[in-house]
This record gives C-alpha cells, structure tokens and sequence, in this order.
C-alpha cells in the first residue's frame, strides 16, 4: 500500500483503457479495507468513479470493483452512494450473471446493505429487506437464484449466497411488521434452503463454510423462540383456521369420534376438543406453554398424517376415559422437550466465532446441530414413540408425565448422541424401533446417576445407612445386597419349584431302555421306547412322580395316573450338560456334577436304591457299599426347561443353581429390590421425625441447618 499513490489510482479508475481500469481497480480491493486507505480514496474523489464502475463495467473489473465496493461498506463508509439504481443493478447480477467472481462481490454488497439498517441516509428507518423490495420484487427468480447458489460447488459463493440469506433472515425477523417475517420464511422453506442447508451441514465442506452455518443455526432457534413467544389468539386469521383446521381433520362426522353424528347439525358436543386430546374446551389457552410454536407442531402431525389421526381417535374413543392417551397434550409436551433438549432459550450468537478456537474435530462436530433444521419430522417422530410407549405401558391419565420422561429421555438418546453425519430417516427409524426395555434401563441408569449427583457421598454411606436400619438394622451396604440377594434366591427357588409342581412333557431317545434308569423292572423290560415321558412334583415335594406315554396329550396327566415315581430322600446327584457353559456356584461336590456339552441336553438323577432289608432307611451319605445308579433320564426340548428343571431340581435338594438364566434372574431381582428400597426410604421408616426446613425470617443471605445429622448450609 506504501508503493500506490492514492490520487494516481482514483484516476487510473476513470481511464479510457479496461486494462488500466481493471489493475487500478484490482489494486484497489487489496488496499480498501484500511481505514486510512479509505479517508484517503474518498477525499480524493474516488467514490463516484467506483460506483460508475459497479453500474457499468463488466467481467473481472466488475468483480474487483464489487469487492472493494462492499469492503468499504464494511467499514461504515460510502453509504451515501448506495443508490436504488445501484441496489438493482447488484441485484440483476445475482440473478443472471454466470461468472461465479461476480456472484460474489454482488452477493457482498447485499448482505452488507442489510446488515447495516442504521445507515440508509437517504431512507430512514426502511429496513434493508425493505431496501431490496423493489428490485426483488422486479426479478422473481432473485431468492430462487440464491437458494440455488448454497449448493455450489465453489466454497466461497456458497458461503456468500448463505450470508446473504442469513442477512435477509435476520432483517425480516426483527421488523416490527408482524406479517412480513412468515411470509418470507415460509417462501425460503418452499424453495428447499432447509434442504440445502442440512446437506451442508452434513458435508466435508463444514469447515469451511462453518460462520454462516452456525449463524443459519443460530437464526433456527431465534424463529423458534419467536414462534413460541407468539400467543395462540383466536382473533388472528391463521390461528384461526389452524385451530378450526384440527377440528375438520379429526373428522367429526364419523361414527364413535364422540360427536354429534347428525348430518347438517350444528349442535355444539361437549366434547369436541377433549376428543382430541386437550383438557378442556378452551384450546387456546392450553398453547401458554409452546405458544404458536406448539399449535403448528401439532397441525403439521395431523395434516400429514390425516388418515392416521382419524383412526388412532377412533381407536382412543373406544378405550375407558382414564385409559386414552390425550393426542393434543402429548403434542405440546413433545414441543417442550425439543425445545428443552436444543435449548433454544440459549442464545448462539456467539457460535459463529467459538468454532474457532474448539480443540478437536469430535468438538467441532458437537457444535452443529442439523437435526434441528428438521424440527417438525422430530416432533412428528417424538410424539408417535408417545403414543406407541402409551400403548405398551397400558398407561392412564395419571402416568401423563412418567410417559412424557421416557420420551425426553428417548429424545436424548437417540437424538442427543447422534452424530453430525446420521441421516434424519435413520434417526426416525431408530426412534420408531427403540426398545421399550432398554429405554427403561436408561431410565434406571439415570436415576441413579441423578441420585450420585444430588447425595455424593451420602447415597453411598448415611442413606446406605439408612435403608439397612430401616429393614433389619445392618450397618453396611453389603449386608444389604446379601440379605436382598438370599430374598431374591428363595423367590427365584420357589418360582423353580413350581415349575416341578406344574409338570413337564420331555421326548425319549431311542436308546431309552439301555439308560432310562434302573428305578422299576418294568422300565428295564421295555423292548420298545416310549416318544414322551411327562414328569411331575408331587404336593408334598417329596416325590417325582412320571410315566411313559407313545404320544403327547393336550391334557396334562393327573398326578395319580403316573404310577412310577422317585423318593427324592434317594437322590445322591444331579447330572446335567446343561450347566457347560456357565460358571457353577459354591456347591457339594458329591451332589452336582457337570458334564461335556453334547448335541443332546441332558438331565440325569443319580441315587442309591434302598435295600430289600432296609427299604426306608437310606444308606450311607458317602455310598459305601452300594453303587450308585440311574434313576431318571430327561431331555429338555428347550434351554429355558432345562434351566427351570435342572436349578429346580438343585434347589429342592438345597443346592445352589447353576444355569446362568437362573443366576441372572436372582441378581436381576435383587438389583431391582436395592433400588426399590432406595426410592420408598421414608424418615418415619428409621424412628426420624419428617424434617421442617427453618423459615427465612430473622435469617441473612448465610444460614445453616442441620437433618438428622446430614448437614447443610450456606
């Protein structure tokens, strides 16, 4: 900049010659963005000749002049030549001018016109969209065009062309003319910029395009704010037809919809609103909470989808009045956790600029949020999972919130941890088909974390303390898990048992005769195998009483026509392969024993037959002078009768189980008894008096308290 004469450029501008001009002005766009540079080139006359430039020359000395003209702009100076006839021509460029250079400089000089309302000297108080209406309003194809260029494969338009849209974004949205701003988003969304915008989120090109993505984001959330700020009024026109809008699409008319069925009737139902799902007949109150923002969420489900909400109506309509999952609240509950989750409320101004100094791409990343750009297909998909995990709790009024919690932290599954990359139909699909289980293991996982992060140490020892001296005064938390434990294996052991009592067909094999067991010579004598035994405990759990059948019945056998049966007083072990695979717990060797895994699962009950001398006496533990043998032989059909009879078995002889789905159950159930006791723990449940917290009078800003010994204070 030392080396170029000020006075000898401004005149180089006005040159006869395109190739002076275009140096001189290509020099210029380099040297204009200091602020010195700029006093200078104005004093000096230069300003006409740029804009003379601007209305009239062409190729690259329009580009470089564009440029130079908007860095000027930039530095609040040269507002005076910012001429309507000026603003048409930038305009016209934008439209039907194909050098990708030029489309830059024009679209710079836009945003820079509407981004600086404060100085239009010779318009005062006309906002910048209102500036451009006329010559946009000339050239239909002006935000088309615009819309088009956010897709160009040139980085640097791309960016300019969103600018430029975030500019005019920003100036509609903060004009006091209430009907302006809608109409305008609503063209943008018709022209597919949401579209556009979500790709380029979604593109490698993020980086460079981060400052008007984030600020595209960042205007996402101011409508939004706006929306929900915006009282739902029934003397508004468009509010007006939305409300009457949901009452025609629930079509009324139908039979069972709970109205007036009548044709030509103009008879007011009771009910016509409470149908839908809302409270009362007022509906325009109950929109306080999501203001317009929830009105619209609501009519796009339905007019989507209209076929479909007329017949989960009908389908509510015929469920008990406590039982019928309110459509129209849980809609608006849906609304407010979205807006809660993308917290809205938080400005994102500064976004734009945080990118920069992010550690890590994985950081990066985090700081785009393109599912909110598809904010109604989330809310269309938060509120079917509504309704879907309504049905599968068979939930009434009175669950309303325990249901509205599983979405929000469904919501936050699915969404929250998605990446920037995951497609918007995927994230649908996996909220349609998230496990009702699952969701609530998460809801069990953050209860407890929610419990560590309020008590700390204290859910650990004094509220541990606590539950222990309110059920059988221990003083540790082991000996609470034990004592729930032993609770959880006697119920597991009698749900076992009654597996017995209940009886069971297993299937022979064909070398049944040789091992079925040499417990009667009737069984021994067999030549031909019987196709299924059917074994069954007797009441007195003191007996396994079965015989052989040649075919299955759909009749279970009575206990007094299977003649043959084992004294359980008899059994010395027993023998399974169903156990292989899982870890065997502390047991007596001599009455549990493994066997290998084979393709057969087996279970086998060994004893030692009494003696003709002795019959009702049993020998000698360690079965010295007798042989041990076979006294029954089953084969499960599936592993979950296997787990049942083998642990069964085990636990009526007073042995541990050793089938994992049987481990897995006594601590499933002990798990879930721990944390039962740590949501019902009460102060009168530990001889406490419920505590009454001190009042604010006669207290400073510093005061203390103490609860049963858990202190607390400020």
């Amino acid at each position: 900049m030392d080396n170029i004469s000020v006075s000898e450029l401004v005149e180089r501008l006005s040159s006869d010659e395109e190739s002076i001009r275009k140096m001189a002005v290509f020099k210029l766009q380099s040297a204009i963005g200091d602020p010195s540079f700029a006093d200078v080139f104005i004093y000096e006359g230069g300003l006409p000749k740029l804009r003379f430039l601007a209305l009239h020359s062409t190729g690259n000395t329009l580009a470089y002049c564009l440029t130079s003209f908007s860095r000027l702009l930039e530095l609040d100076k040269g507002w005076d030549h910012v001429t309507d006839d000026l603003i048409k021509r930038v305009v016209e460029l934008v439209v039907a001018q194909p050098l990708v250079n030029v489309n830059r400089g024009a679209m710079s000089v836009l945003a820079a016109i509407i981004g600086h309302p404060h100085h239009r000297n010779s318009q005062p108080g006309v906002t910048g969209f209102q500036r451009l209406r006329p010559a946009v309003d000339a050239h239909p194809q002006f935000l088309p065009m615009l819309v088009e260029k956010i897709t160009s494969a040139d980085h640097a338009l791309c960016a300019n062309s969103l600018q430029l849209i975030n500019s005019l974004m920003r100036d509609v949205i903060s004009s006091e003319e209430d009907t302006e701003w809608p109409k305008f988003i609503k063209q943008l969304q018709e022209l597919g910029v949401i579209k556009s915008v979500y790709g380029l989120m979604q593109s490698s090109a993020v980086q460079d395009l981060a400052h008007p993505l984030l600020e595209f984001q960042s205007l996402t959330k101011v409508l939004l704010r706006k929306w929900r700020e915006e009282k739902v009024d029934l003397e508004k026109p468009d509010h007006r037809r939305a409300i009457r809008g949901l009452h025609v699409a629930s079509s009324p008319e139908k039979p069972g919809m709970g109205v007036d069925n009548a044709k030509g009737s103009n008879k007011h139902h009771p009910e016509k609103w409470r149908r839908l799902g809302f409270d009362t007949e007022s509906p325009a109150w109950e929109f306080d909470a999501t203001g317009f923002l929830g009105l619209m969420d609501f009519t796009d489900f339905v007019y989507k989808n209209e076929d479909g909400f007329q017949k989960l109506l009908l389908e509510q309509s015929a469920e008990p009045l406590e039982q019928r999952c309110p459509i129209a609240r849980a809609s608006l509950a849906v609304t407010s956790v979205l807006y809660e989750h993308f917290e809205v409320d938080k400005s994102d101004d500064r976004d734009s600029q945080r990118y920069v100094v992010l550690e890590s791409r994985s950081n990066f990343d985090r700081a785009f949020r393109p599912l909110l750009l598809h904010w109604s297909r989330l809310h269309t998909s938060g509120l079917n999972a509504f309704i879907r995990l309504w049905k599968a709790a068979e939930a009434g009024v009175e669950d309303f919130e325990k249901i509205e919690e599983l979405v929000r932290i469904l919501i936050e599954q699915v969404v929250g941890q998605a990446p920037r990359v995951k497609e918007i139909k995927d994230v649908e699909e996996e909220i349609a088909d998230f496990d009702c289980q699952r969701l609530r293991e998460l809801q069990m996982e953050l209860l407890e974390l929610t419990y560590e992060d309020a008590w700390g140490h204290h859910l650990r020892y004094v509220h541990m303390s606590l539950i222990c001296s309110a059920r059988s005064k221990l003083t540790s938390s082991r000996q609470v898990r034990d004592e729930l434990n032993h609770e959880a294996l006697q119920f597991v052991k009698e749900q076992r048992i009654r597996c017995l009592l209940q009886g069971a067909w297993f299937p022979q094999a064909m070398n049944y005769a040789a091992d079925a067991g040499p417990i009667t010579n009737k069984s021994l004598n067999r030549n031909v195998p019987s196709s299924w035994r059917y074994v069954r405990l007797s009441h007195n759990r003191r007996y396994l009483h079965y015989a052989d059948f040649d075919a299955k019945t759909d009749q279970e056998p009575r206990l007094d026509t299977l003649q043959e049966k084992i004294d359980l007083s008899i059994v010395s072990s027993v023998v399974s392969n169903v156990s292989a695979s899982a870890p065997s717990t502390s047991s007596s060797d001599s009455t549990l024993r493994t066997l290998p895994a084979s393709t057969s699962t087996k279970i086998t009950i060994h004893g030692y037959l009494p003696s003709a001398q002795n019959a009702h006496s049993r020998s000698d533990s360690s079965g010295s002078g007798q042989k041990e043998s076979v006294l029954l032989q089953l084969h499960p059909q599936t592993h979950t009768l296997a787990s049942e009879w083998l642990d069964g078995l085990l636990m009526l002889l007073n042995q541990q189980p050793i089938t994992a789905d049987t481990n897995k159950l006594v601590n499933l159930i002990g798990s879930y008894g721990l944390k039962i006791r740590l949501l019902n723990v009460r102060f009168e449940d530990v001889g406490m008096e419920e505590p009454v917290l001190p009042g604010r009078e006669e207290l400073d800003e510093e005061y203390y308290y103490d609860i049963g010994g858990m202190e607390a204070g400020v």
